[in-house]
């Protein structure tokens, strides 16, 4: 059974237990306005030691500026984990951003990553947003997810973030 909570600073040493690998078939680049299918065929492998010491970097520093975060385990194995960014975006300083979402590999499809993008929803709906924004890593399976969770390309793409990840699918989700 899967259990899910707020998780705290106290947790980040968990995120080691993502299996984040897959074999990508494909990804998505956005030309003239549309998402278009590249192939791509290659396996993206789990976290080594330094993406993983960047990845607790990342969660500590958004939690530690407001930013809140919530899990999914099994029998005390994190399955999955979702965070919501602290600082307000767009024109009208209404959206809050998935700053990470992860599902590991033997979990996925089994609607944690939904219910994950949930609470964060909740979340950033009693903060007073009215979207999350996205700024989606180019694979078709989280693209995919995202678009099957009522995402649509983002009108305004978030320049800061854009900066960060140019590859990236940005994407709106209306609360």
């Amino acid at each position: 059974m899967i259990i899910y909570r707020e998780l705290t600073m106290d947790d980040a040493e968990k995120l080691v237990e993502i299996d984040r690998s897959e074999h990508i078939d494909f990804t998505y680049e956005l030309r003239n306005g549309e998402v278009v299918e590249v192939p791509a065929g290659h396996q993206c492998p789990n976290w080594d030691v330094d993406q993983v010491r960047e990845l607790i970097n990342r969660y500590k520093l958004e939690l530690g500026l407001g930013g809140k975060a919530f899990g999914a385990f099994d029998n005390g194995v994190l399955a999955g984990f979702a965070v919501l960014g602290h600082k307000f975006r767009g024109k009208k300083t209404d959206q809050l951003q998935v700053d990470l979402m992860y599902v590991s590999r033997t979990y996925r499809r089994q609607g944690i990553g939904t219910r994950l993008l949930e609470e964060i929803g909740q979340e950033a709906r009693r903060r007073g947003a009215a979207s999350l924004y996205i700024s989606s890593t180019e694979t078709a399976s989280a693209v995919g997810f995202y678009r099957s969770n009522g995402s649509e390309l983002a009108d305004d793409i978030d320049e800061e973030l854009f900066r960060l990840e140019p590859l990236d699918i940005h994407m709106i989700k209306k609360l």
